[in-house]
């Protein structure tokens, strides 16, 4: 069992992604189509189609997500909230990743904290404090990504900030 963990961390440490987005739905299928915004997390770890079995083990060993296969890529992804911090983050912080990626998780765990702490809950009765610190993590955390992306609606995150 201690290799199979010893061979997430690998893909991880590799070929996984701590994601953390400021996102924006809109409800095409009510009246008015409203527009809703929220702090998603996921984790993420992606291969070439080929290695869609290295996923399904590493799905099964850590007891979430969902595999799939999109154009020549498998994916390995953890989106519920609850499974990321009831067993993504409690599985990182007792099989420890190295260097960058541990640096990234850490913050990534800390986003992870914040909107647990908030969910179900409107982004409006959210303290002000929570979202800068996810303003702030978003921003930090992009240093240790390969390819960051630039943020679409952060600056609408940061308009809920200043807020009285």
């Amino acid at each position: 069992m201690a290799k199979e963990n010893f061979n997430i961390v690998s893909l991880a440490n590799n070929d996984a992604c701590f994601d953390l987005q400021f996102r924006k739905d809109t409800r095409h299928e009510r009246t008015n189509s409203p527009t809703y915004y929220r702090w998603k997390t996921q984790f993420i770890i992606t291969l070439p189609k080929k290695d869609i079995k290295i996923l399904e083990k590493a799905k099964k060993e850590i007891c979430c997500g969902q595999v799939c296969i999109s154009k020549d890529q498998a994916r390995l992804s953890v989106q519920k909230i609850s499974d990321i911090s009831e067993k993504i983050v409690p599985f990182f912080r007792k099989n420890k990743l190295s260097d960058n990626k541990k640096k990234d998780f850490e913050l990534w765990a800390k986003a992870v904290e914040i909107i647990e702490r908030n969910r179900g809950k409107a982004l409006a009765s959210w303290k002000k404090s929570e979202l800068c610190a996810l303003i702030e993590i978003h921003k930090s955390s992009s240093k240790y990504k390969n390819n960051p992306r630039q943020p679409k609606w952060l600056e609408m995150a940061k308009t809920l900030t200043k807020r009285n």
